[in-house]
């Protein structure tokens, strides 16, 4: 009796080993069957890469080499022209201006664009398929070129850097808030809709409610990459400090590029912290 439940008991644990050979042979195998297609994709990617730094000429050699050039610009640019600051203190505040307007704004456009691009808010996928267009469209153009169109058509100041900032942003916030509203919870909005809420009722009191803390982490992120980007529209005639800094590198004045610098770097420091306050009490 002894022996036989010693030989039953081998048996199961030499059954044991030898299913888990049989996994671990299983595993090599399918490692070896994904080791080509992943070393067909690793030399694909590479291939691309190189193909790609051919097409812009990338020669790091020559980027080492002008190291010391750029070294001596910012050496140039020592000490800061201090008293020039009265001359971009009102280009600065401008910048700001551009900005804010332009994050307002593009929240005005994105918010009902998100909802009509949105899956669980809108059923027709005609309607969210068109909406998603025009946000492709908005998104896709940048907002220097944006600037220059409406430079054209409003001309020069710190409207068309406003409005650049609101149609661009506006497609990107629209596709944003669509993604979050996609993702919120499902059960509040089915307890809503079996009450017989109506849909605006539903994306008042369950989806907008859950949505809204994401919302304004994104329109946080996008209003400090708007102070930089109200930076450059200036360079097209748009409005902002930008103008200043590219007449100021025209006329090799370096002293007065440091300063407009400085002051850049400050805006945007001083935004990024008081961002990182207000997200940290909302979350």
């Amino acid at each position: 009796m002894t022996t036989g439940m010693s030989v039953s008991a081998n048996s199961q644990a030499g059954g044991g080993q030898a299913r888990a050979v049989e996994r671990v042979l299983a595993e090599i195998a399918a490692r070896k069957r994904w080791r080509l297609p992943h070393m067909i994709g690793v030399a694909a990617a590479v291939g691309f890469l190189a193909w790609a730094a051919d097409g812009v000429d990338l020669r790091p050699r020559e980027v080492f080499s002008a190291v010391p050039v750029i070294g001596e610009y910012f050496a140039r640019m020592w000490p800061p022209k201090w008293q020039f600051a009265e001359n971009v203190w009102q280009p600065a505040l401008e910048t700001i201006y551009i900005a804010v307007w332009g994050s307002v704004l593009s929240a005005v456009i994105g918010l009902p664009l998100g909802i009509l691009a949105a899956g669980n808010v809108v059923r027709s996928a005609v309607v969210r398929n068109a909406t998603k267009a025009v946000l492709n469209l908005l998104r896709s153009i940048s907002e220097l070129i944006w600037a220059i169109f409406f430079v054209a058509a409003v001309g020069l100041g710190p409207f068309p850097g406003a409005l650049a900032l609101a149609v661009n942003y506006g497609g990107i916030l629209g596709r944003l808030y669509a993604e979050a509203m996609e993702n919120v919870d499902p059960g509040p909005i089915e307890a809503l809709r079996a009450t017989g809420a109506s849909r605006l009722q539903v994306i008042l009191f369950a989806i907008l409610p859950q949505a809204l803390p994401q919302f304004v982490t994104y329109n946080l992120y996008w209003f400090e990459v708007g102070v930089r980007s109200a930076t450059v529209l200036g360079m097209v005639g748009a409005g902002g400090i930008g103008f200043e800094l590219v007449t100021a590198i025209r006329l090799f004045e370096w002293r007065e590029v440091g300063l407009i610098l400085l002051i850049i770097l400050g805006m945007v420091t001083v935004i990024d912290m008081a961002s990182t306050y207000i997200r940290s009490r909302i979350y």
